[in-house]
């Protein structure tokens, strides 16, 4: 796994960070986390989206941005190195939440940053369906996220299966995280580091061991 740069994504609440965290652990491997509760502006917008995403998006984008070129500047050759968010992630969020003026605006600086960022050799996409993405951000409690509707979460979750569904720029593995638990089996998680290192071109889909 030396070099190997793998991306963990999916929308909020589905266990990007828990994921990225153990397998870091087990690889290895630099861990690069996204740090949204450092966006001043996200309480605001989950009150009032309309009114506050620009500002929101384009907060993310920067520091995202600047996250990713520190990562470039990384020795990538030598070690392995895990992130809970792929750079591409934020058109999603930019595209369900912007109107059309701003769309545009952000795309003119979205195209400029892009072509500067590193490419994962994976993406690892989790999904689960919104009544358990629900439990698990209520579980987790953070205080920013206590506006967020579920009708948000019903959009967010067709636009990354949306995304991903024409998601063709890495090898791409697809995992529904319902009925697995990563954290608490061991025998999950040796069976998701196993698949990894067996992953070539193109997209997979995860069966869990209790489904072979």
């Amino acid at each position: 796994m030396d070099g190997k740069y793998i991306v963990i994504e999916g929308p909020i609440g589905v266990g990007k960070t828990s994921l990225a965290t153990l397998l870091s652990k087990e690889l290895n491997a630099r861990l690069i986390l996204e740090k949204a509760e450092e966006n001043p502006f996200l309480t605001s917008f989950y009150k009032d989206q309309q009114r506050h995403a620009f500002q929101t998006q384009i907060f993310f984008l920067m520091c995202r941005y600047k996250q990713q070129q520190e990562l470039a500047q990384q020795d990538l050759f030598k070690r392995a190195t895990i992130s809970d968010y792929l750079f591409d992630k934020d058109r999603i969020f930019a595209y369900l939440n912007l109107n059309e003026n701003e769309l545009a605006l952000y795309e003119q600086i979205f195209n400029l940053l892009d072509a500067r960022i590193t490419k994962p050799d994976l993406v690892i996409y989790l999904q689960a369906e919104v009544g358990i993405l629900l439990e698990r951000i209520k579980r987790r409690a953070r205080e920013y996220e206590k506006e967020l509707a579920s009708k948000y979460l019903e959009d967010l979750n067709e636009a990354y299966n949306h995304y991903f569904f024409q998601y063709s720029e890495s090898p791409l593995l697809v995992i529904q995280t319902t009925s697995i638990d990563f954290v608490k089996s061991r025998a999950d998680l040796d069976d998701l580091i196993k698949q990894i290192t067996l992953m070539k071109k193109g997209t997979q889909y995860y069966i869990p061991l209790s489904s072979r």
